[in-house]
């Protein structure tokens, strides 16, 4: 049976995540505003949260209803028969997006569902089940679009950036989704060397060895929400996370290296990559940047040094970026290198020219990723 489902993805990789969802296996594939469209079965839903690297979640539309007003909402929410989706002693939660002249103020618009739906409940069998904005097992998703609601369920639950690897935290870390997306843009695949020279707590060189290794960062998951769901097929889950199992690799094809002038940095990223067991595959260090060496004669370069927005003065960052564009030139000759940054004016400060411009959302920080040909 062929579903309509929705991804949710960052502001800006649209693009990348539908190219990510056809190749899993996804159908009429059509990109929109921090979302994706696409239609697929029951087991390419489960195959998208165990493999996805760049979507934050998939949705189940169930139902779109009027809802010019509060009244509206709730009568409308109230006529869905949530015995189909939510079981009395199961927990849930409504999260509500979009609004309208009548509705805008999305904790009361959630408050209005969750409210039609324990009526139906009380009326129905003078129970209701309990809230959980924690860890729910029924995560309800409700999308205000002009006069209309478009009410989802939530397949994955906890966004599927947080893979689990990630206790310790640098100042400004990116999100993994973020990371994995940064390394389809650079065109980077595992035959190619990697560098990060500014690690912080590792998520680029960690999300390359798990792509590098092929390994599905929906396996380090404790659950996902559709196993909550009655028509859950446990089967079918477990022979899509068998084969993502057998898929793995054991080995890199070329080497991936991390480095920080801060040794907490590499510690950080050296407990990260325990935490998904690939630490004995990345090459760690602490080198400050002065004394950066090119590692190979090839290979590319992510990084994303501090530009003044989170961490550290921008006027006193134009000497980092200076250096940083130096060191490129001087001894990185042969490499592609591609600096992620906030702050237009430190990154004239490389003084390199650059072969491409990307424009990236960090989080809520409008970014540019820059593309550095070392010849």
């Amino acid at each position: 049976m062929t579903n309509q489902y929705f991804a949710t993805v960052a502001r800006g990789l649209e693009e990348i995540a539908a190219k990510e969802l056809e190749d899993l296996g996804a159908k009429n594939v059509n990109p929109d505003f921090t979302g994706v469209y696409f239609e697929g079965d029951q087991a390419l839903l489960y195959k998208v949260n165990i493999w996805s690297r760049i979507i934050f979640r998939v949705l189940v539309p169930i139902n779109t209803i009027k809802s010019k007003n509060a009244e509206e909402l709730y009568k409308n929410v109230k006529k869905i028969d949530w015995s189909d989706y939510l079981q009395i002693e199961q927990t849930f939660a409504v999260n509500c997006t979009g609004k309208n002249p009548q509705l805008n103020h999305t904790h009361f618009t959630a408050l209005q569902i969750k409210n039609a739906i324990v009526d139906q409940q009380r009326e129905r069998y003078n129970r209701r089940s309990n809230i959980d904005v924690k860890n729910p097992d029924i995560l309800i998703n409700a999308h205000i679009d002009d006069d209309h609601c478009i009410i989802s369920l939530d397949s994955s639950g906890d966004s599927l950036h947080r893979r689990g690897y990630r206790p310790a935290m640098g100042v400004a870390p990116l999100k993994e989704s973020l990371a994995a997306a940064l390394l389809d843009i650079a065109n980077w695949t595992p035959d190619i060397p990697f560098l990060d020279p500014m690690c912080g707590s590792g998520i680029l060189p960690i999300e390359a060895a798990l792509k590098s290794l092929n390994i599905a960062p929906g396996l380090s998951r404790n659950r996902f929400n559709f196993e909550q769901w009655p028509d859950f097929d446990a089967a079918l889950c477990d022979r899509i996370i068998d084969e993502a199992m057998e898929q793995q690799k054991h080995e890199l094809a070329a080497p991936i290296f991390g480095s920080d002038q801060v040794l907490e940095m590499v510690r950080q990223t050296t407990i990260n990559a325990k935490r998904c067991d690939v630490d004995h595959h990345l090459k760690l260090s602490q080198v400050t940047l002065e004394n950066l060496e090119a590692p190979t004669d090839h290979g590319i370069i992510i990084c994303n040094p501090p530009y003044g927005k989170r961490l550290g003065n921008s006027q006193e960052l134009g000497s980092l970026y200076k250096l940083l564009g130096d060191i490129f030139k001087q001894r990185f000759k042969g490499w592609t290198a591609y600096v992620l940054s906030g702050n237009k004016e430190l990154t004239k400060k490389i003084g390199l020219r650059t072969s491409g411009r990307i424009p990236i959302y960090n989080g809520s920080l409008p970014c540019t990723l820059l593309k550095y040909e070392l010849y």
